[in-house]
């Protein structure tokens, strides 16, 4: 095996752990309205929260600051950091999606997930810093909706980290979530 090779599933290793899971950052951020930002993936009708692996030689906050940089054009001076999840969030991927024939095996992810405020104009948002851009546009959405929006493997640990970071925007208690209607139910209102 080529040196590069080796270096490399060394890497993947490192952030690969015992169980299969990646090592990832998972990012929130939110405007002064307490909404937050939804990206739409690239060529896509998929949208999601920020995220991204965490190199072998990084911290979970250096993760994150790499990963927004990368994926919304924002440096450390257009956030502020209002706080993190306790431990490691986890998600595995449909069986569809896990790529049997490399080693290791990567089964899912887990997570760090941070809650960050916009300190800066939108002017500032930039997807094409990158050579292959994460996004391609975003829109804000209130506290709940990305639970309801986002791939169905990943609305648990979405649900969890929205639930432990909700005291950091609101202190007095989260929005309430409305309840689905039922069709009938809609047309009755």
């Amino acid at each position: 095996m080529e040196k590069s090779t080796q270096q490399n599933v060394k890497v993947i290793a490192d952030v690969i752990d015992s169980q299969g899971f990646r090592a990832n950052v998972g990012i929130i951020l939110s405007n002064k309205e307490c909404q937050l930002f939804w990206g739409r993936r690239v060529g896509q009708n998929a949208w999601q929260f920020p995220q991204g692996g965490i190199k072998s030689h990084e911290s979970p906050l250096e993760a994150m600051y790499r990963e927004l940089e990368e994926e919304v054009g924002l440096r450390p001076q257009h956030v502020e950091v209002l706080g993190c999840t306790n431990h490691w969030l986890r998600y595995h991927l449909p069986p569809r999606f896990i790529r049997k024939n490399c080693d290791p095996v990567c089964i899912g992810q887990k997570q760090i997930w941070f809650m960050l405020r916009v300190l800066c104009d939108e002017t500032e948002f930039c997807f094409d810093r990158v050579t292959k851009p994460e996004f391609d546009d975003f829109r804000w959405v209130r506290y709940w909706t990305p639970i309801r929006e986002v791939v169905y493997f990943k609305r648990g640990v979405y649900a969890r980290a929205l639930r432990e970071l909700a005291p950091l925007l609101f202190p007095d208690g989260p929005p309430g979530r409305r309840p689905r209607q039922s069709p009938g139910q809609a047309a009755a209102s």
